[in-house]
Formats: structure tokens, C-alpha cells, sequence
């Protein structure tokens, strides 16, 4: 179990037990109105893995990744639908066998009975969706599209209304995610001013350039690799866009109870025969990090981020 904190996250509510007239199908329109398939990229795989579209639900479970234990989870508390923001079968599969992770995932899923729906790059670009959540986490206002990808709006920028450091801008960010064993990543000066704010939820370095393009003070995504980042701080001589690795699971998360009130909502009256839990099991691999240094240990003599160029 993370330390999400428990506010953040819905409870089951007491309903469940009496069959109610909601139907899987019923569920997949309303999420095809609040994130389109046809908006996912090209390359992504959204929608239902498994499950009968005449089947009832009554218990929807969210999460980022469906794992294992994210599914054992869902199973375990009842739930008839889990959605995730992650694709279970992205790439092509030939064998469900169960001693393979993904077999064992999907018979799991079917053997529970339960149906499994993604919304990944779908959400990714949705007004609201994954990028909205995550800008209002870093607080970010006054926020437009970043970029555009395959004609979708990708990422968002805004302004903070007020300039901070970045290290009371990256403080300020941890305590809006959920806390996980990596924590938040930084590169830049600790005390350099940052006001302008751009954001990818989960690996974005594919974006640098369009980030320093849009002029942003700092970037917040995952997954940052050392090449890119290299490049891109030298390429800003030690100066802006900063940036934020502040880790993929938590970087998403935040959506997720935003999309299950807004499925319960479009049910309309409906939606109060369903439930919503948001998980809390953390998916990130890492499990701990040693021998780690806080920004009153960033060294002041050398590097790209002490002034420039050395």
C-alpha cells in the first residue's frame, strides 16, 4: 500500500448488493464521451480488454496499471469493472498461458468475471484528462495545450500567478502527488525564480524541445533519461526550462478520481447504483532509493546549473 493520502481517495460506498440496470455498455458510452477513442495516438491500444458489454456493473475500481495485484485488489473488494489509465495489451501477445504475466492478468480478470477498460492517450489529451489534473496539482492557471501530437493537444502551460523558487515549487509539487519510494526529481538551481509551468503526465522527454520553445520555466513529466536531459540543460546553458522528474504512477494517478466522478456523473441518475474506489497500490517499479541528496547538497562550484557552461 502507498501514501496516498486517504482524502484523496473515495471510498466503496454501501450500495452493491442489490442488481441494479447499469450495464457494462452503459459505462463504455459514457467513457467514449469523456475520452474518444479515435483521440487515443495511433500507435496506442484503448478501450475493453475484457468483459460482456450486457453485464452489470455495480463497482468500478481505478488505477494506473492493471497488475496483479491491482487486479487481485479489485477482485478481492468486489468490484465488476477495473479501469486503468495504462493498456494491459499493447503489444501483440501468443500465449494467455498462466505462468506469463499477462495469461495470468487475464485469466484472472475472466475467471473474476471482470471486465478491464483503458483510457491512456485518450485521457492523456481530454479537457479534463490526465495533463489537466496534473497542471492543477502543480498550480498551475491559465492553462493551454502545450503541443499538439497526431493533431491532439498534448501536455498543458499556464502560469503560477506568482514566482517562486524552484525548490519551494518542487516542495509545493511533492505534497500535491502521492508519495512513492523515488520521490521527486529536479535539475536546475534550487533558488532559480520559476513562474511559468509546462506538464506531461508520464514519460515526456520526447518533448524537451517544444518545452523550451514554449518558454516554460519548468517542466514536470517521468521517465526523464540521462541523453536527453544532458542535452537539453546544456543546450539552456544552466538557465530555464528546469526540470521536474516527478515519477509516472504519480504523475497519472491524480486523474483517476477525477474520471470516476465524472463516469458516475454521466450516468446521470443512474450513477448512484455505482461505486467508485480509487486504488492505492503504488505500480512504479522502484521500491527504494539510497544514499540520496537534498538541494542544500547541490554542489556550487561546477556544472551546467551553477551559472553555465564549464
Amino acid at each position: 500500500m502507498s501514501d496516498v493520502p486517504d482524502h484523496a481517495v473515495p471510498p466503496y460506498g454501501p450500495s452493491g448488493d442489490a442488481p441494479g440496470d447499469v450495464l457494462l455498455r452503459d459505462v463504455l458510452q459514457v467513457i467514449e464521451e469523456l475520452y474518444p477513442k479515435d483521440s487515443a495516438q495511433s500507435w496506442d491500444r484503448v478501450g475493453v480488454v475484457t468483459g460482456d458489454l450486457d453485464q452489470p456493473i455495480r463497482r468500478i475500481h481505478l488505477a494506473v496499471d492493471p497488475t496483479l495485484e491491482v487486479i487481485e485488489e479489485a477482485r478481492a473488494a468486489g468490484a465488476d469493472l477495473l479501469m486503468t489509465h495504462h493498456p494491459l495489451l499493447l503489444r501483440g501477445v501468443h500465449s494467455l498461458a498462466t505462468h506469463t504475466a499477462k495469461g495470468a492478468a487475464v485469466t484472472a480478470l475472466i475467471v473474476a468475471d471482470m471486465a478491464l477498460v483503458t483510457a491512456h492517450t485518450n485521457a492523456d489529451v481530454a479537457e479534463p484528462g490526465v495533463c489537466t489534473a496534473l497542471a492543477q496539482a502543480a498550480g498551475v492557471t491559465q492553462m493551454r495545450p502545450l503541443t499538439l501530437e497526431e493533431g491532439r493537444p498534448m501536455g498543458r502551460i499556464g502560469s503560477l500567478g506568482e514566482s517562486i523558487s524552484l525548490a519551494e515549487f518542487a516542495s509545493r509539487l511533492a505534497s500535491a502527488l502521492p508519495a512513492t519510494p523515488v520521490g521527486v526529481r529536479v535539475s536546475g538551481p534550487p533558488q532559480a525564480p520559476v513562474t511559468t509551468v509546462a506538464v506531461v503526465g508520464g514519460a515526456g522527454d520526447s518533448l524537451l524541445d517544444e518545452v523550451r520553445r514554449s518558454g516554460a520555466d519548468v517542466y514536470v513529466t517521468a521517465d526523464l533519461r540521462h541523453h536527453p536531459v544532458v542535452e537539453s540543460r546544456e543546450e539552456s546553458r544552466g538557465g530555464p526550462p528546469y526540470l521536474v522528474d516527478a515519477g509516472h504512477f504519480a504523475t497519472e494517478w491524480l486523474w483517476l478520481e477525477e474520471a470516476g466522478r465524472r463516469i458516475i456523473d454521466g450516468l446521470g441518475p443512474r450513477g448512484a447504483e455505482v461505486d467508485t474506489f480509487v486504488s492505492r497500490i503504488i505500480t512504479d517499479p522502484w521500491t527504494f532509493v539510497v544514499g540520496t541528496a537534498g538541494p542544500d547538497d547541490v554542489p556550487g562550484t561546477t556544472g551546467i546549473d551553477q551559472g553555465g557552461l564549464r
